[in-house]
């Protein structure tokens, strides 16, 4: 599944805070997965069942201006910063996703995201890991995705009702391997094609109180 982050220049880039951009990552999947168009006789349907029945990966680029209007044209779902795709093959992206920037995806650290909604999903992102944005944008996809089928459908309708409102944040190595293993966890076990080793947990989603 493709996902472009929109990481404009100068001061509205400057404004942007990781972890509320993996948050629209986190969400963009998660909506586009259970979009209407994804039921039995929706347009999302056939590459998404091709997709769940195959290798699940995930690939983030970036890209600003023109090149991300461009992407809106394409079959998928924005949240904010982030555009989720109809899965495709990793190595046959459709040329407008093509030609973007996979390496360099990323934003300084430090600035204040949006405060987190009371009862609202967390997706913890494993600090002691340095993933780049990109890398850790895939991941939280994939935790928005999982933390939707362990619960129950009842749940995940009111969620959805809701706009799935979720929240990320990076902890530390000893923070994370805590809420890795806490009541309700869902964690995410890479397969360790880039950046991290086969088998470390990248993310964990946590349901939240509500």
């Amino acid at each position: 599944m493709p996902i472009v982050l929109n990481l404009p220049k100068g001061e509205a880039g400057a404004r942007l805070a990781r972890e509320d951009v993996l948050a629209d990552a986190a969400r963009a999947v998660v909506m586009l997965c259970l979009d209407p168009r994804a039921g039995q006789e929706g347009e999302l349907r056939d590459g998404l069942a091709r997709w769940y029945s195959g290798r699940i990966r995930k690939l983030a680029r970036r890209c600003r201006g023109s090149a991300w209007e461009a992407v809106q044209e394409l079959p998928g779902v924005t949240c904010g910063h982030a555009r989720a795709f109809v899965p495709c093959a990793v190595s046959r992206p459709p040329r407008q996703i093509a030609k973007l920037q996979i390496s360099g995806t990323d934003l300084p650290a430090g600035r204040e995201p949006e405060p987190l909604r009371a009862s609202a999903p967390v997706v913890a992102v494993n600090g002691e890991l340095g993933m780049t944005l990109g890398k850790a944008a895939a991941q939280v996809g994939h935790a928005s995705m999982l933390l939707a089928a362990h619960r129950p459908l009842a749940w995940v309708r009111a969620w959805a009702e809701q706009g799935f409102p979720l929240g990320v944040r990076e902890v530390d190595g000893a923070r994370f391997a805590a809420l890795a293993t806490s009541p309700g966890a869902v964690p995410v076990i890479d397969a360790g094609f880039t950046e991290v080793a086969p088998g470390s947990t990248t993310v964990v989603a946590l349901q939240g109180a509500g």
